[in-house]
Parts: structure tokens; C-alpha cells; sequence
């Protein structure tokens, strides 16, 4: 297969994925889809679903009844039966695995799931125009991830083609966008060997040509859930014997956003969803919040969390409810190691279509690869988040988004190389 076909069969797989975006744990249907192509390659080990993940640490998974949902969604666009049967429970996710002789673990962390965004159906929008916008109403790969497994699994040849030495492992993620499914795969245990780690996004503001070696500036984040509930009443007749579960929840989503700073570094608090009550003459019995607070440090993010969860059951105790509080996402922030930019610097000026070259950029939001990296970095390996600028019509989480698929090849020389220069260099 010549290199220009492979390149138009990494295309039409990355178009096959955003035509069927799937959120956080209901990646069924795309799981199905990197497992048929990854068993057409010569890997040495391929595991799938619970095979990968630790079911006890994920987070913001859905009930049965939408799991169900999403799989026969997933079998009505052809996904094998036997890889749904693995995945069941929402076990999504595979981790491939080359052997190619002596020499370090190098992992590259990919990750797959969608947004609950509606898809621009414009014309000027190209998935649109070319019939592979999403099929899946009201979901859409809107930050990238669809080219992020495409990237993966072109990473995959290049370096089973190359002289690469060791062994090479692509960790395809479930559940980025909730934060909630790195802490599951490290503890899954696969990256338990690996010495070099390398994640990788595509965007982030930067354009097609700009690699960006080691983006820094994670914010740790912590994503919450709070019920109250209380005692319904006559809201005209009796307002007295009613506890107001609406007033509860109004009480702390004021008071949340009254929590002190800290001198230590940027925090960050927001209430995005919200919700109770059933009637406008009914003292609310039920409500809840949904929100998140973040820090520039992993222990500022615990700062915040703290003093939120502290804010929502004094909120609560002043009207008389009762709460319960769920973590529903969670990640610490990272730092990427300077010799692996170096490295991933100097193979991206040899890669045909680099324009440009950033050492580093913070973030500025946050991303759970960063359970992999610390896990990598805490047993004494190095690790570095690496981003591959493409021009986006839309902004990151919006109907517009798209990726130019140039930056695909880009990004399949890059990685290939940095993996291929770091198990030779073992810096």
C-alpha cells in the first residue's frame, strides 16, 4: 500500500469516527472501529475494555438504561457483537502493544470519546458538505479526538516500520471529556512499565504547521455533583412546613463563588448546570448543582474542593436539607519534562509541513492525561503533552469545529519520530 493510500485510509477512518461521535463511556461503536484496525496490524498484544481499565475508579458513568441506549446505537452502525459483548458496562477503550526487541516503554496516550454539541449543519462546514457530519443528534467530535485516535493508530505503522527498539504502546482513552477515565486506565496497570510517555492534541488555538514540544499550564479540576433534598409544602397555604431544597442549592451556588483566592496561584469555580423544583406552588423538595473548581496546582484544586464541598452542606444545613456531593471528574495538573520537548523539537524540524516550533504554552484549561503523565513521572520516567496546531473553523466545543486533516500526517511524523529518537536516546 503506497504511503499516499495509507494516508486516504487514515482519512476515511477519521471521518467514519466523526460520523458517529459517542460521550464519556458509551464509546462503543468507535472502540469496535480502532479494534478492527488494530487486528489487521502485526501487534504483539492488543487489550480491550475491562481488560484495560480499573471499573472501581471510573468516574461519571452512565446508567444501565443509556449504556443500553449507546450500544444498540453502536450495533445499528456495524459494530462487531463480540467487541460489544467486551465492552460491556461501558468498559471502553483499547491499549495496542509492539515488541521490538531491548530497549525502554515509550506510550503514546490518545483519546476518544465526543461532546454532547449539535454539529453545524452550514454549508461552509466541510463535514457537512462532504455527508460525514454526525449521525449521532445533539453529539460531535468537536475537540479533535476523532483525528487523536487517527493519529494513534498512524502511529502505530510508522514506528512498526521504522528501527524503532523497545516497545511501544498507543493507550486509546475513553472519557477525556469528563475527566473521568485516566485515573481508570493507569490503574489499570498498563502504564506501569512505561519509562517515556508522550499525549497528544490537536488545536488548541494554534495553526496547521505549529508544533507545540511540551504544553504546560494544566489546571488541576475537580467536576461535582450536589443533591439536596427537603420537604415539600403548600408554598401558598403552609410555605412554613416546607425546607426548600431550591433555596438550599441558590444558597450555594452564591456562596461558591464567594470562596477566597489563594496566594499560592490561580483558582477557578463555576456552577454550569442546575436544576429542582417541580410546580410554582410547591416548596422544592429535590434539586442539585453541577460544577467544578480549579487550580494552578493539584493542591490548590484540593483548596477549592474543599471549601466547596464546606460551602454546599453549610448551604444545605442553613435551610434544613440533606446533601450528598459526587466527584464526577477529576485530574491533577502536569508539567512536561524539558529533555522530551528537546527531543520533540528536533525531530519536528525535519518533519515536511512544520512551520514552526514552540517549546512551550500553558494550557490553560485542564485534561485528564495528566493521571498518566504524574503516574509515569512518580516511578521515575519522563513524559511530555505534545500539540499539533491545525487551522479549526470553529472554536474547541463548538458546532463549527474542525480539524484540517493535513495535520494528521503531521502529527504521525512528529510522534513517530520523537518515540523512535527517545528509545534510542533513552534520555
Amino acid at each position: 500500500m503506497s504511503q499516499e493510500a495509507t494516508f486516504e485510509d487514515l482519512v476515511a477512518f477519521r471521518r467514519d469516527l466523526h460520523r458517529h461521535p459517542e460521550p464519556a463511556w458509551r464509546e462503543f461503536y468507535t472502540t469496535a472501529r480502532i479494534v478492527d484496525e488494530l487486528e489487521t496490524r502485526d501487534l504483539d498484544a492488543l487489550y480491550v475494555g475491562p481488560e484495560i481499565l480499573d471499573a472501581a475508579d471510573r468516574m461519571a458513568v452512565p446508567d444501565d438504561d443509556e449504556l443500553d441506549e449507546w450500544v444498540e446505537r453502536a450495533r445499528a452502525a456495524g459494530a462487531r457483537e463480540d467487541v460489544l459483548e467486551r465492552l460491556a458496562g461501558g468498559m471502553t477503550g483499547a491499549v495496542a502493544v509492539l515488541e521490538r526487541g531491548e530497549g525502554p516503554t515509550v506510550g503514546l496516550r490518545v483519546d476518544i470519546d465526543a461532546l454532547p454539541i449539535t454539529e453545524s449543519g452550514d454549508d461552509d462546514h466541510l463535514p457537512a458538505a462532504e455527508e460525514f457530519r454526525s449521525e449521532n443528534e445533539g453529539y460531535m467530535h468537536a475537540c479533535g479526538h476523532d483525528a487523536h485516535a487517527t493519529i494513534g493508530l498512524g502511529v502505530l505503522d510508522a514506528v512498526a516500520a521504522s528501527d524503532f527498539e523497545g516497545t511501544f504502546k498507543v493507550f486509546f482513552q475513553p472519557s477525556e471529556e469528563m475527566i473521568a477515565g485516566g485515573k481508570a486506565m493507569v490503574n489499570g496497570g498498563h502504564l506501569d512499565d512505561v519509562d517515556y510517555l508522550l499525549a497528544v492534541h490537536v488545536g488548541l488555538d494554534h495553526p496547521t504547521g505549529e508544533v507545540v514540544c511540551g504544553v504546560d499550564g494544566f489546571l488541576a479540576v475537580s467536576h461535582f455533583r450536589a443533591d439536596f433534598r427537603g420537604e415539600p409544602a403548600h408554598a401558598g397555604a403552609k410555605p412554613e412546613e416546607g425546607n426548600n431544597a431550591n433555596l438550599a442549592a441558590a444558597t450555594a451556588i452564591q456562596n461558591l463563588y464567594g470562596i477566597s483566592r489563594h496566594s499560592d496561584g490561580a483558582t477557578r469555580v463555576n456552577v454550569g448546570v442546575m436544576g429542582g423544583g417541580t410546580a410554582t406552588n410547591i416548596v422544592a423538595e429535590e434539586s442539585f448543582i453541577e460544577g467544578e473548581v480549579r487550580g494552578a496546582t493539584t493542591e490548590l484544586m484540593e483548596y477549592m474542593e474543599d471549601r466547596a464541598h464546606t460551602v454546599i452542606e453549610s448551604a444545605a444545613a442553613m435551610h434544613d436539607c440533606e446533601t450528598d456531593i459526587s466527584v464526577e471528574g477529576r485530574a491533577p495538573s502536569a508539567r512536561s519534562d524539558e529533555i522530551l520537548r528537546t527531543i520533540v523539537g528536533a525531530v519536528s524540524e525535519g518533519v515536511d509541513g512544520v512551520e514552526s516550533i514552540l517549546d512551550t504554552d500553558d494550557l490553560g484549561g485542564s485534561e485528564d492525561a495528566t493521571y498518566l503523565m504524574q503516574h509515569v513521572q512518580d516511578q521515575g520516567g519522563l513524559a511530555a503533552y505534545v500539540g499539533v496546531g491545525t487551522d479549526h473553523p470553529g472554536g474547541h466545543h463548538t458546532g463549527t469545529f474542525d480539524v484540517d486533516e493535513a495535520t494528521i500526517r503531521i502529527a504521525i511524523d512528529v510522534l513517530s519520530g520523537s518515540a523512535t529518537r527517545i528509545a534510542a536516546e533513552q534520555p
